[in-house]
């Protein structure tokens, strides 16, 4: 019963990193995609691929929904599994990174003692601080934020050594460090984390360790089985190539017990008290944990499908995942180096250069808030932080067809960007020279 008949996997041709690439994606010729870390996107194959799973679905529903997609879905998370080197029975998927982070949040059981403590970092993804403050304020107060100051640069011995006084002086107010958030690759500024420490850290120390590696498989080197998380939670969506949205969730066997429900709640919910709710899925053969975020509700999963497609499109067109990596990382470096030349300005990074151990770059602007006049530098009011930021942003959406991440930081103006193996140096140069422009525009006071 749900057997499909699929049109076989082609076998993919390989193509030079660059502007060749380009052929594979959707984008118009006249923009450029600088900012591929916020949505990322995905090659044209994978998009007809997802396009057959629709059509199969539509041809007859129910079967595949109720039966075809529970098989698909196995082996999607099976490849999955393999490139994050744990068990596949350890993996499900979710819609986003945040729908992960909710689902670990609000599933924990907070001791009604008040001293339960939830540990971050200031520069934690808004949503996910959200997700923080919203479950405290939903359990009363029962458990509380403490957030964890960090200025940059800083090397990670240094950030290591202030979450491990964060712990201590959560103990000894009297309180409890029940849970740490932290990042894999933090998303403003886009900077690696030492989430291997961090998680090493959490386990010596006793407290549930939970890794927002939104930026995190097809992006850095994620081996879950020699981190040994307590909770991750990764957009394929991002960095892997599949289409938007879709996550990796995963739960060791040992932390399963603890998340109750996926969110939704749906079908696969098993209460502790009896109830004669009617099951209308076919019978659940797989554990408690893969099943409750099997189905949760009828939406369009078939993204979810493809994620193994993904994985051997890469694999072929691109010589698989260190290869990607490895070009990812060293042209955002160089190419954020290029840029900050042109603007006479610098990279967000540390002595040892781990910060820009990732696909993600920081560039400072050349505007200044409220300070004496620099050469080269622009002085903004501090009135104007907010207008000129965003007449940055549209500007280089409405004149010059591209998206860079612009905001203020520790004082300053950044600009995100993105190494990709679409782009090449010279959208690198390209990127400084525009950015030049625009930064004249403010000192013009054009916003």
């Amino acid at each position: 019963m749900g057997e499909v008949s699929l049109e076989p996997s082609p076998t993919y041709e390989r193509t030079p990193f660059g502007k060749e690439m380009l052929k594979h994606f959707l984008f118009d010729p006249s923009y450029k995609n600088l900012n591929h870390g916020s949505f990322g996107t995905f090659p044209l194959p994978i998009r007809n691929k997802q396009r057959e799973y629709q059509d199969l679905c539509e041809a007859a529903p129910d079967p595949f929904i109720r039966y075809t997609y529970p098989k698909l879905s196995d082996v999607a998370r099976g490849a999955v599994a393999k490139v994050l080197n744990c068990p596949t029975d350890t993996v499900v998927f979710v819609a986003n990174a945040t729908t992960g982070v909710n689902t670990v949040l609000r599933n924990i059981v907070w001791n009604q003692d008040g001293k339960d403590e939830i540990l971050y970092f200031r520069h934690i993804y808004g949503a996910c601080l959200k997700t923080v403050e919203y479950v405290c304020e939903a359990n009363h107060d029962i458990v509380n934020p403490r957030e964890i100051i960090v200025e940059y640069p800083m090397e990670d011995a240094d950030l290591l050594a202030l979450f491990r006084n964060a712990i201590k002086a959560s103990r000894a107010e009297g309180k409890r460090p029940r849970l740490a958030i932290y990042d894999a690759v933090s998303s403003l500024p886009g900077l690696r984390m030492p989430f291997e420490d961090l998680t090493a850290a959490c386990k010596e120390e006793g407290i549930l360790s939970l890794v927002d590696a939104a930026h995190g498989i097809g992006h850095v080197h994620l081996d879950l089985t020699t981190l040994d998380p307590d909770f991750v939670v990764t957009n394929a969506h991002k960095w892997l190539f599949v289409p938007r949205g879709c996550a990796v969730f995963y739960v060791p066997i040992k932390n399963q017990p603890l998340m109750r429900s996926s969110l939704p709640t749906s079908h696969g919910f098993v209460p502790k008290t009896t109830t004669g709710a009617l099951m209308p899925l076919p019978p659940p053969t797989k554990s408690e944990f893969v099943n409750a975020f099997e189905f949760i509700g009828t939406i369009d999963n078939t993204n979810y499908l493809v994620a193994g497609e993904a994985i051997k499109w890469r694999e072929e067109v691109c010589g698989g995942e260190k290869a990607i990596i490895d070009y990812n990382t060293k042209l955002a470096r160089e190419g954020g180096a290029t840029v900050a030349k042109i603007l006479g300005t610098k990279v967000l990074d540390n002595a040892t250069h781990s910060l820009t151990n990732c696909c993600l770059v920081n560039v400072l602007l050349p505007l200044a808030v409220g300070a004496e006049d620099v050469a080269g530098t622009v002085t903004i009011k501090p009135e104007h932080i907010g207008k000129a930021k965003e007449w940055l942003q549209s500007t280089l959406i409405d004149e010059h067809k591209t998206f860079l991440a612009i905001w203020f930081f520790q004082g300053q103006f950044w600009a995100r960007l993105s190494g990709q193996i679409y782009l090449e140096m010279e959208d690198f140069v390209w990127a400084g020279e525009t950015l030049k422009k625009i930064c004249q525009g403010v000192a013009k006071q054009q916003f």
